[in-house]
Protein backbone atom coordinates (compact mmCIF):
# COMPACT_ATOMS: atom_id res chain seq x y z
CA UNK A 1 0.00 0.00 0.00
CA UNK A 2 1.67 3.27 -1.04
CA UNK A 3 -0.11 5.02 2.09
CA UNK A 4 1.57 2.96 4.53
CA UNK A 5 4.90 4.82 2.38
CA UNK A 6 3.68 8.38 3.28
CA UNK A 7 3.12 8.06 6.63
CA UNK A 8 6.75 7.90 7.26
CA UNK A 9 7.36 11.05 6.03
CA UNK A 10 6.18 13.60 7.75
CA UNK A 11 2.67 15.35 9.38
CA UNK A 12 -0.20 14.68 7.79
CA UNK A 13 -4.02 14.13 8.08
CA UNK A 14 -5.26 11.23 5.53
CA UNK A 15 -8.88 10.99 4.18
CA UNK A 16 -11.25 8.06 4.05
CA UNK A 17 -10.57 6.12 0.30
CA UNK A 18 -12.21 7.41 -2.24
CA UNK A 19 -15.24 5.02 -3.91
CA UNK A 20 -14.39 3.19 -6.98
CA UNK A 21 -18.24 4.78 -8.49
CA UNK A 22 -16.47 8.79 -7.56
CA UNK A 23 -13.06 8.09 -8.59
CA UNK A 24 -14.75 7.05 -12.27
CA UNK A 25 -17.05 10.06 -12.04
CA UNK A 26 -13.85 11.66 -11.72
CA UNK A 27 -12.19 10.00 -14.60
CA UNK A 28 -15.34 10.43 -16.34
CA UNK A 29 -15.63 14.18 -15.99
CA UNK A 30 -11.79 14.86 -17.09
CA UNK A 31 -12.38 12.38 -20.35
CA UNK A 32 -9.50 10.72 -19.20
CA UNK A 33 -8.27 8.24 -16.94
CA UNK A 34 -6.32 9.42 -13.59
CA UNK A 35 -2.42 8.19 -14.38
CA UNK A 36 -2.23 4.47 -12.28
CA UNK A 37 -0.15 5.83 -9.37
CA UNK A 38 -2.81 8.99 -8.53
CA UNK A 39 -5.78 6.60 -8.88
CA UNK A 40 -4.06 4.22 -6.56
CA UNK A 41 -3.69 7.05 -4.02
CA UNK A 42 -6.69 8.03 -4.23
CA UNK A 43 -8.01 4.82 -3.84
CA UNK A 44 -6.49 4.39 -0.59
CA UNK A 45 -7.05 8.34 0.90
CA UNK A 46 -9.23 10.72 -0.83
CA UNK A 47 -6.81 13.52 -0.34
CA UNK A 48 -3.89 14.17 2.04
CA UNK A 49 -3.72 17.37 3.96
CA UNK A 50 -0.72 18.52 5.14
CA UNK A 51 0.60 21.10 7.91
CA UNK A 52 -1.71 24.04 7.71
CA UNK A 53 -4.22 22.53 5.62
CA UNK A 54 -1.56 22.78 2.55
CA UNK A 55 -3.41 20.35 -0.33
CA UNK A 56 -0.78 17.55 -0.67
CA UNK A 57 -3.60 15.79 -2.12
CA UNK A 58 -6.28 16.93 -3.59
CA UNK A 59 -9.53 15.06 -3.15
CA UNK A 60 -11.20 13.87 -6.03
CA UNK A 61 -13.81 16.29 -6.01
CA UNK A 62 -11.45 19.04 -6.18
CA UNK A 63 -9.09 17.32 -8.88
CA UNK A 64 -12.19 17.17 -10.80
CA UNK A 65 -13.38 21.15 -9.90
CA UNK A 66 -10.31 22.61 -10.67
CA UNK A 67 -9.11 20.65 -13.40
CA UNK A 68 -12.32 21.86 -15.46
CA UNK A 69 -12.09 25.35 -14.34
CA UNK A 70 -8.43 25.41 -15.32
CA UNK A 71 -9.26 23.87 -18.83
CA UNK A 72 -12.75 25.97 -19.36
CA UNK A 73 -12.50 29.35 -18.09
CA UNK A 74 -11.79 31.54 -21.07
CA UNK A 75 -9.48 34.13 -19.43
CA UNK A 76 -7.10 31.14 -18.51
CA UNK A 77 -7.38 29.99 -22.13
CA UNK A 78 -6.28 33.80 -23.02
CA UNK A 79 -3.33 34.37 -20.61
CA UNK A 80 -1.91 30.61 -20.08
CA UNK A 81 -0.59 27.58 -22.49
CA UNK A 82 -3.29 24.75 -22.39
CA UNK A 83 -3.18 22.57 -19.67
CA UNK A 84 -5.11 19.47 -20.85
CA UNK A 85 -1.84 17.21 -20.63
CA UNK A 86 -1.57 17.76 -17.23
CA UNK A 87 -3.68 16.47 -14.25
CA UNK A 88 -3.55 18.92 -11.78
CA UNK A 89 -3.82 17.39 -7.82
CA UNK A 90 -2.10 19.38 -5.10
CA UNK A 91 -0.84 23.36 -4.63
CA UNK A 92 2.31 24.81 -2.71
CA UNK A 93 0.44 26.78 -0.84
CA UNK A 94 1.15 30.08 -2.89
CA UNK A 95 -0.96 29.63 -5.69
CA UNK A 96 1.25 27.47 -7.73
CA UNK A 97 -0.07 24.07 -8.07
CA UNK A 98 1.43 20.87 -8.53
CA UNK A 99 0.42 18.34 -11.63
CA UNK A 100 1.60 15.37 -13.47
CA UNK A 101 1.70 14.71 -17.03
CA UNK A 102 -0.98 12.56 -18.76
CA UNK A 103 1.69 11.28 -21.52
CA UNK A 104 5.15 9.19 -21.14
CA UNK A 105 5.56 7.99 -17.57
CA UNK A 106 3.18 10.65 -15.65
CA UNK A 107 6.41 12.86 -14.10
CA UNK A 108 5.20 15.35 -11.73
CA UNK A 109 5.40 19.56 -12.93
CA UNK A 110 4.99 22.78 -10.26
CA UNK A 111 2.82 25.33 -12.46
CA UNK A 112 3.96 28.86 -11.19
CA UNK A 113 0.91 30.94 -11.68
CA UNK A 114 2.48 33.93 -12.03
CA UNK A 115 4.91 33.43 -15.16
CA UNK A 116 2.72 29.95 -16.72
CA UNK A 117 6.05 28.14 -16.42
CA UNK A 118 5.70 24.50 -16.36
CA UNK A 119 8.84 22.99 -13.88
CA UNK A 120 9.49 19.43 -13.53
CA UNK A 121 9.72 18.57 -9.97
CA UNK A 122 9.87 14.92 -9.69
CA UNK A 123 9.39 11.26 -11.82
CA UNK A 124 6.36 9.99 -9.61
CA UNK A 125 3.70 11.50 -7.67
CA UNK A 126 4.92 9.48 -4.95
CA UNK A 127 8.75 10.97 -5.07
CA UNK A 128 6.51 14.23 -5.19
CA UNK A 129 5.01 13.60 -1.83
CA UNK A 130 8.44 12.10 -0.34
CA UNK A 131 10.19 15.18 -1.46
CA UNK A 132 7.61 17.65 -0.83
CA UNK A 133 7.01 16.16 2.82
CA UNK A 134 10.41 15.60 3.96
CA UNK A 135 10.99 19.43 2.90
CA UNK A 136 13.75 18.18 -0.18
CA UNK A 137 11.11 20.00 -2.56
CA UNK A 138 11.02 23.34 -2.48
CA UNK A 139 9.10 25.79 -4.84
Amino acid sequence: MLLEQIQHWGEATFGVPVSADALRACETQLGHKLPDQLRQLLAETNGIEGEYGLGLLWTADRITEDNAHFRNNSDFRRLYMPFAGLVFFADAGNGDQFAVSLSGNHEVYVWNHVDDSRVWVAPTVMRYLEDWMTGTLKV
